[in-house]
């Protein structure tokens, strides 16, 4: 384990996270190393821009094994067809080095997130307005 004290926290973070959280922590550090690899390319830091690029491909990896394509049926499935996509469009924009292809993937990583942001709330929102049979919001 680090002794770097911020890295304690995010592996604690990731560790202790429900389901939800972590599907959520994983769509927001994909946007963000799709950012970074956007402005590795501005600046031509190319090995800087490949690791990043390198690395949402591996967040997209993990999305894609955590699919129950048995319980999820067709949103499973829509969901692993766009997740190809997005890692062909990683690797298409890896080997152009073409922020625009970038911009795309950050576009629907953004909505997706959004997405499940959306969904997770009015969960929550449903569990917390009802406890044991009572409306506890009033």
């Amino acid at each position: 384990m680090s002794n770097n004290p911020y890295q304690q926290y995010k592996n604690v973070q990731y560790e202790t996270a429900g389901q939800e959280q972590l599907l959520l922590m994983m769509y927001e550090s994909a946007i963000k190393f799709c950012r970074q690899a956007c402005a590795g390319l501005e600046k031509n830091e190319l090995e800087y821009a490949n690791n990043k690029l390198q690395r949402v491909q591996a967040i997209i990896d993990e999305l894609i094994i955590s699919l129950d394509m048995e319980r999820g049926g067709g949103l499973a499935q829509n969901l692993f067809t766009l997740y190809e996509y997005i890692k062909y469009s990683l690797i298409k924009a890896n080997l152009r080095k073409d922020p625009a292809i970038i911009n795309e993937v950050l576009v629907i990583l953004q909505e997706l997130n959004e997405s499940w942001e959306q969904v997770i709330n009015m969960s929550n929102r449903d569990k917390i307005q009802y406890v044991g049979g009572l409306n506890v919001e009033g």
